[in-house]
Protein backbone atom coordinates (compact mmCIF):
# COMPACT_ATOMS: atom_id res chain seq x y z
CA UNK A 1 0.00 0.00 0.00
CA UNK A 2 1.39 3.38 -1.04
CA UNK A 3 1.07 5.88 1.83
CA UNK A 4 0.31 9.42 0.61
CA UNK A 5 0.06 12.83 2.28
CA UNK A 6 -1.74 15.74 0.59
CA UNK A 7 -0.57 19.30 1.25
CA UNK A 8 -3.22 21.78 0.12
CA UNK A 9 -4.80 24.83 1.77
CA UNK A 10 -8.29 24.22 0.36
CA UNK A 11 -10.04 21.67 2.57
CA UNK A 12 -12.77 20.89 0.04
CA UNK A 13 -10.10 19.89 -2.46
CA UNK A 14 -8.48 17.55 0.08
CA UNK A 15 -11.84 16.02 0.93
CA UNK A 16 -12.49 15.24 -2.74
CA UNK A 17 -9.13 13.49 -3.11
CA UNK A 18 -9.57 11.47 0.11
CA UNK A 19 -13.04 10.40 -0.98
CA UNK A 20 -11.72 9.26 -4.38
CA UNK A 21 -9.04 7.06 -2.79
CA UNK A 22 -11.14 5.84 0.15
CA UNK A 23 -11.55 2.31 -1.19
CA UNK A 24 -8.44 2.11 -3.37
CA UNK A 25 -6.42 -1.07 -2.88
CA UNK A 26 -3.07 0.48 -3.91
CA UNK A 27 -3.07 3.99 -2.48
CA UNK A 28 -3.98 5.23 1.00
CA UNK A 29 -4.19 8.92 1.99
CA UNK A 30 -2.73 8.77 5.50
CA UNK A 31 -2.89 12.49 6.33
CA UNK A 32 -3.24 16.03 4.99
CA UNK A 33 -1.67 19.40 5.68
CA UNK A 34 -2.89 22.96 5.09
CA UNK A 35 0.61 24.43 4.80
CA UNK A 36 4.21 23.42 4.29
CA UNK A 37 5.11 23.60 7.98
CA UNK A 38 2.32 21.18 8.93
CA UNK A 39 3.50 18.89 6.13
CA UNK A 40 7.03 18.77 7.55
CA UNK A 41 5.64 18.08 11.04
CA UNK A 42 3.62 15.13 9.70
CA UNK A 43 6.68 13.62 8.05
CA UNK A 44 8.57 13.62 11.34
CA UNK A 45 5.88 11.39 12.85
CA UNK A 46 4.54 9.17 10.05
CA UNK A 47 5.92 6.84 7.42
CA UNK A 48 5.09 8.31 4.01
CA UNK A 49 5.91 7.16 0.47
CA UNK A 50 4.54 9.97 -1.72
CA UNK A 51 3.62 13.61 -1.11
CA UNK A 52 1.24 15.57 -3.31
CA UNK A 53 1.79 19.24 -2.58
CA UNK A 54 0.49 22.56 -3.79
CA UNK A 55 3.16 25.14 -4.67
CA UNK A 56 1.51 28.25 -3.20
CA UNK A 57 0.93 27.58 0.52
CA UNK A 58 1.15 29.61 3.76
CA UNK A 59 4.19 29.56 6.10
CA UNK A 60 6.34 27.27 3.96
CA UNK A 61 5.53 27.01 0.24
CA UNK A 62 5.70 23.83 -1.81
CA UNK A 63 9.08 24.62 -3.34
CA UNK A 64 10.79 25.20 0.00
CA UNK A 65 9.03 22.21 1.57
CA UNK A 66 10.10 19.95 -1.29
CA UNK A 67 13.72 21.04 -0.96
CA UNK A 68 13.68 20.25 2.77
CA UNK A 69 11.92 16.92 2.21
CA UNK A 70 14.41 15.78 -0.42
CA UNK A 71 17.25 16.54 2.00
CA UNK A 72 15.75 15.02 5.16
CA UNK A 73 13.58 12.27 3.65
CA UNK A 74 15.25 11.34 0.34
CA UNK A 75 13.14 8.19 -0.14
CA UNK A 76 9.89 10.16 -0.23
CA UNK A 77 8.66 11.04 -3.73
CA UNK A 78 7.09 14.46 -4.34
CA UNK A 79 4.41 15.46 -6.83
CA UNK A 80 3.62 19.14 -7.41
CA UNK A 81 -0.14 19.70 -7.64
CA UNK A 82 -1.13 23.20 -8.64
CA UNK A 83 -3.31 25.49 -10.73
CA UNK A 84 -0.22 27.18 -12.18
CA UNK A 85 0.95 26.16 -15.65
CA UNK A 86 4.07 28.33 -15.36
CA UNK A 87 7.36 27.10 -16.86
CA UNK A 88 9.43 28.69 -14.09
CA UNK A 89 7.32 27.07 -11.37
CA UNK A 90 7.50 23.67 -13.08
CA UNK A 91 11.25 23.87 -13.53
CA UNK A 92 11.87 25.11 -9.99
CA UNK A 93 9.92 22.20 -8.51
CA UNK A 94 11.98 19.74 -10.51
CA UNK A 95 15.15 21.58 -9.54
CA UNK A 96 14.47 20.94 -5.87
CA UNK A 97 13.64 17.28 -6.46
CA UNK A 98 9.95 16.83 -7.36
CA UNK A 99 9.32 13.82 -9.60
CA UNK A 100 5.86 14.74 -10.79
CA UNK A 101 3.88 17.81 -11.82
CA UNK A 102 0.12 17.78 -12.15
CA UNK A 103 -2.37 20.56 -12.84
CA UNK A 104 -5.41 20.68 -10.58
CA UNK A 105 -7.81 20.75 -13.50
CA UNK A 106 -6.63 17.24 -14.44
CA UNK A 107 -8.75 14.25 -13.51
CA UNK A 108 -8.16 12.35 -10.27
CA UNK A 109 -7.39 9.35 -12.47
CA UNK A 110 -4.30 11.27 -13.62
CA UNK A 111 -3.41 11.87 -9.96
CA UNK A 112 -3.62 8.14 -9.32
CA UNK A 113 -1.41 7.46 -12.33
CA UNK A 114 1.08 10.10 -11.16
CA UNK A 115 1.32 8.56 -7.68
CA UNK A 116 1.87 5.07 -9.06
CA UNK A 117 4.45 6.35 -11.54
CA UNK A 118 6.65 8.32 -9.13
CA UNK A 119 6.38 5.61 -6.48
CA UNK A 120 7.84 3.25 -9.08
CA UNK A 121 10.80 5.60 -9.55
CA UNK A 122 9.81 7.37 -12.78
CA UNK A 123 8.84 10.98 -13.42
CA UNK A 124 5.31 12.05 -14.35
CA UNK A 125 4.33 15.18 -16.27
CA UNK A 126 0.82 16.47 -16.78
CA UNK A 127 0.03 15.97 -20.48
CA UNK A 128 -1.26 19.56 -20.64
CA UNK A 129 2.13 21.06 -19.74
CA UNK A 130 4.05 22.80 -22.52
CA UNK A 131 7.63 21.54 -22.46
CA UNK A 132 8.59 23.85 -25.32
CA UNK A 133 7.91 26.80 -23.03
CA UNK A 134 9.89 25.20 -20.24
CA UNK A 135 12.84 24.65 -22.55
CA UNK A 136 12.70 28.20 -23.90
CA UNK A 137 12.68 29.56 -20.37
CA UNK A 138 15.91 27.75 -19.56
CA UNK A 139 18.05 28.14 -22.68
CA UNK A 140 20.65 29.87 -20.55
CA UNK A 141 21.11 26.75 -18.41
CA UNK A 142 21.46 24.61 -21.51
CA UNK A 143 24.19 26.79 -22.96
CA UNK A 144 26.51 26.64 -19.95
CA UNK A 145 27.07 22.89 -20.18
CA UNK A 146 30.13 21.67 -22.06
CA UNK A 147 29.91 19.10 -24.84
CA UNK A 148 31.23 16.39 -22.50
CA UNK A 149 28.72 17.32 -19.81
CA UNK A 150 25.87 17.10 -22.32
CA UNK A 151 27.10 13.62 -23.29
CA UNK A 152 27.13 12.59 -19.64
CA UNK A 153 23.70 14.13 -19.07
CA UNK A 154 22.27 12.09 -21.95
CA UNK A 155 23.70 8.90 -20.43
CA UNK A 156 22.26 9.89 -17.04
CA UNK A 157 18.90 10.22 -18.77
CA UNK A 158 19.39 6.61 -19.90
CA UNK A 159 19.91 5.75 -16.20
CA UNK A 160 23.55 4.72 -16.66
CA UNK A 161 25.74 4.46 -13.56
CA UNK A 162 29.03 6.35 -13.16
CA UNK A 163 30.97 3.17 -13.98
CA UNK A 164 28.89 2.57 -17.11
CA UNK A 165 29.27 6.19 -18.25
CA UNK A 166 33.03 6.01 -17.69
CA UNK A 167 33.26 2.85 -19.78
CA UNK A 168 31.15 4.24 -22.62
CA UNK A 169 33.07 7.55 -22.81
CA UNK A 170 36.48 5.98 -22.05
CA UNK A 171 37.11 8.22 -19.05
CA UNK A 172 37.74 7.53 -15.36
CA UNK A 173 34.70 7.12 -13.09
CA UNK A 174 36.08 9.88 -10.83
CA UNK A 175 35.98 12.22 -13.82
CA UNK A 176 32.31 11.38 -14.28
CA UNK A 177 31.65 12.11 -10.60
CA UNK A 178 33.41 15.48 -10.94
CA UNK A 179 31.33 16.38 -13.99
CA UNK A 180 28.18 15.46 -12.06
CA UNK A 181 29.12 17.80 -9.21
CA UNK A 182 29.97 20.61 -11.61
CA UNK A 183 26.69 20.21 -13.50
CA UNK A 184 24.69 20.26 -10.28
CA UNK A 185 26.44 23.49 -9.31
CA UNK A 186 26.09 25.08 -12.76
CA UNK A 187 22.41 24.28 -13.01
CA UNK A 188 21.70 25.18 -9.39
CA UNK A 189 20.16 21.76 -8.70
CA UNK A 190 19.63 19.94 -5.43
CA UNK A 191 18.34 16.53 -4.41
CA UNK A 192 19.49 12.94 -4.89
CA UNK A 193 17.94 12.54 -8.36
CA UNK A 194 18.28 16.17 -9.49
CA UNK A 195 20.40 15.49 -12.58
CA UNK A 196 18.20 12.60 -13.70
CA UNK A 197 15.09 14.72 -13.28
CA UNK A 198 16.70 17.59 -15.20
CA UNK A 199 17.83 15.23 -17.99
CA UNK A 200 14.34 13.74 -18.35
CA UNK A 201 12.67 17.15 -18.27
CA UNK A 202 15.04 18.85 -20.72
CA UNK A 203 15.90 15.92 -22.99
CA UNK A 204 14.85 17.75 -26.18
CA UNK A 205 16.84 20.86 -25.35
CA UNK A 206 20.35 19.98 -24.17
CA UNK A 207 21.46 17.63 -26.97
Amino acid sequence: MIKVVIAEDHLSFIEGIMLYFEFNDEIKIVDSAENGQDLLNILSKKQVDVIVTDIRMPLVDGIEATEIIRQKFPKIKVIAFTTFDEPKAVFKMFQVGAMGYLLKNSSLEFLKKAILTVYGGDTFYDPNLSFENISDTHKKEKGILTKRQKQILELIRQRKTNNEIAEILHIHKDTVATHRKNMIKKLNLSGANALLTYALNMRHDYK
